[in-house]
């Protein structure tokens, strides 16, 4: 491309495209703008104004996310007067919510005496759900930000905890609207907006109902989004803090859509799931309500882990050769007293093409029927 498409970035050129704005042309080549309220593949709104940066000529900072590339635009994203606009942008934050983390610069008695509110509060003896996958606490970090000697906002609004999967917070919410733009625009439910709550603004649900009574569907997309510890799971709330994660790439198995996901685990036990955070086809990070929470039963201390053959009307266990050879048994009696047709195969979309295939074929060519069917309802 010519000269009329290029943007300078800190004293760097590269080029754009029509519809570029100034993060993606950085994005695109790893010059770091943070943000908190920019969602990939959403409108941008410039909400939480994070993401300014400076415009040689222009006496104002402009937002990044929300402004277009121009020919001839010299950028910069770490100036002094940008340094300066962040850290005033995150004391204003930090100072709006109950951000229970070490940003706090407290004396000993102070530091105390706040976490234990903090834990009263939240009902519940650990601090903060997100200490350590934080966005703003790591931004606070980044631009050495610590807030002191200013009282706790309080917050009007008491945490909700009325459902099984997610716990609102809004004494954590900043309000940077990730969550309604992962709801209304990459799920389309339309279950929370903004509104207004006793002159404030608040994220609601419906007509500021609980999650449980709104049109929430529970995919969690808007937990996933959310940068703050407003929007968490249940079990993430309730998980160890400060140990490592394990973090394994899979497919999720409950239809055959082949949604990828993240599968966090903690003493070899699964305590999270997420969309694939690299956008991977089919589902480009976002998960329904039974990929993203449905995960209790594989730790579950009920699950069968060795075949059960029932003798004299008690079940008992067995190996697989036992097992194995029961059924065949029985399949062959009923084959050889009854007929082929007699018999039918049942398969599921929870497992694999290539299982459904074997199911078919085992069917067909060793039970002698076209009795299979498969139902994709779950």
């Amino acid at each position: 491309m010519g000269n009329t498409n290029s943007i300078t970035i800190n004293d760097n050129i590269f080029t754009f495209s029509s519809d570029d704005t100034i993060l993606n042309v950085a994005q695109r080549n790893n010059i770091d703008i943070p943000s908190l309220c920019h969602l990939k593949n959403t409108k941008p709104t410039g909400t939480c104004d994070i993401c300014v940066v400076e415009i040689q000529g222009s006496p104002d900072l402009v937002n990044a996310c929300a402004t277009q590339a121009s020919a001839g635009m010299k950028v910069y994203t770490e100036s002094l007067k940008v340094i300066n606009s962040r850290k005033n942008t995150i004391k204003s934050m930090l100072y709006s919510g109950n951000h229970n983390c070490a940003i706090r610069d407290f004396d000993a008695d102070d530091w105390t005496e706040f976490q234990l509110k903090v834990i009263k509060d939240d009902k519940t003896d650990d601090l903060c759900p997100v200490w350590g996958d934080c966005e703003l606490q790591n931004l606070a970090y980044k631009y050495q930000v610590s807030i002191k000697h200013e009282p706790l906002s309080e917050c009007k609004y008491d945490m909700e905890r009325v459902n099984p999967f997610i716990i609102r917070d809004f004494s954590r919410c900043i309000l940077c609207g990730r969550c309604v733009k992962a709801c209304r625009e990459i799920q389309v439910n339309n279950a929370i907006d903004f509104g207004y709550a006793d002159g404030d603004t608040k994220i609601i649900a419906g007509n500021d109902v609980a999650l449980k009574d709104s049109d929430c569907v529970f995919c969690g997309e808007c937990v996933q989004a959310c940068p703050v510890g407003a929007l968490v799971t249940e079990k993430t709330f309730t998980k160890q803090r400060y140990t490592t994660l394990g973090k394994v790439r899979t497919t999720c198995s409950y239809c055959g859509v082949g949604c990828q996901m993240d599968v966090f685990t903690q003493n070899n036990k699964i305590v999270e799931i997420k969309g694939a955070d690299d956008e991977l086809a089919p589902n480009n990070s976002s998960l329904c309500v039974k990929g993203r929470f449905g995960f209790d039963f594989v730790a579950s201390p009920e699950r069968l882990t060795t075949p059960l053959i029932r003798k004299n009307g008690t079940l008992k266990e067995a190996t697989w050769d036992e097992a194995i050879e029961l059924v065949a048994s029985k399949l062959t009696s009923i084959k050889n007293e009854f007929g082929s047709d007699s018999l039918g195969v049942l398969t599921s979309a929870r497992i694999t093409n290539e299982e459904n295939y074997i199911a078919q074929k085992f069917t067909r060519a060793v039970l002698k029927t076209n009795n299979i069917d498969h139902c994709a309802r779950l």
